[in-house]
């Protein structure tokens, strides 16, 4: 993309921008262009409401929901970015809300204005433990039943949890605690297949003996 054309959309998706938080001012707490991305910082309270507005204006028309998503940042006080992406494919725009939010603070859902999200939520939940308020079913997605903590939550132990696995010889589900086999984000060696203790197919090939030549 030419520099002309890059500064034309970088001003185009400003405006838009700009035009929706002046449209939606309680909501909207900043606006940047990035990279050729349109963000929004936004108050979580507001969101729903900002949400119908981005999906029924005609200068907007986000009418498809991308994605939901969440950033863990333990050292702040506002934990949590919960993000959010949207399509205009009448418009040709995307767009990203991004809420902070605090670790004891609850997520309206915005499953009224957009079903998608109903499991988009859920791993959200599942994964970072945040709730969303208005859910009609939040419960974990990913995770068994009975699993405690939330995996990526950045003070999650790699080790340590139980898991729950149904036992043969018992004829019930048991919990035991979590055995990885191989290390995990640990590598205290030059590669991260040093010290493997398999052989790749084709390896053994490397190990026979070149046969004699014949006389």
């Amino acid at each position: 993309m030419s520099d002309a054309r890059a500064d034309t959309q970088t001003e185009a998706l400003q405006e838009l921008g700009e035009g929706i938080a002046a449209r939606q001012p309680d909501a909207v707490r900043s606006v940047t262009v990035a990279h050729g991305e349109l963000t929004l910082e936004v108050v979580a309270a507001s969101l729903p409401g900002l949400v119908r507005h981005l999906r029924d204006d005609e200068t907007c028309r986000f009418s498809t929901l991308v994605d939901i998503t969440a950033v863990d940042w333990p050292s702040r006080k506002a934990r949590f970015d919960v993000v959010y992406h949207f399509l205009s494919m009448y418009r040709n725009h995307r767009i990203r809300l991004k809420v902070a939010l605090r670790e004891d603070e609850i997520m309206p859902s915005i499953i009224a204005i957009h079903p998608s999200a109903n499991w988009f939520e859920r791993e959200v939940f599942d994964m970072f433990g945040i709730l969303f308020s208005g859910h009609p079913d939040l419960r974990r997605i990913l995770t068994d039943y009975g699993f405690r903590g939330y995996p990526l939550r950045k003070d999650f132990p790699t080790t340590g949890y139980t898991e729950l696995r149904y036992d043969e010889a018992l004829k019930r589900v048991v919990y035991e605690p979590v055995d990885l086999v191989q290390e995990y984000r640990q590598f205290d060696f030059m590669s991260p297949w040093e010290g493997a203790q398999y052989v790749l197919p084709g390896d053994e090939k490397g190990e026979e003996k070149p046969k004699e030549a014949t006389k």
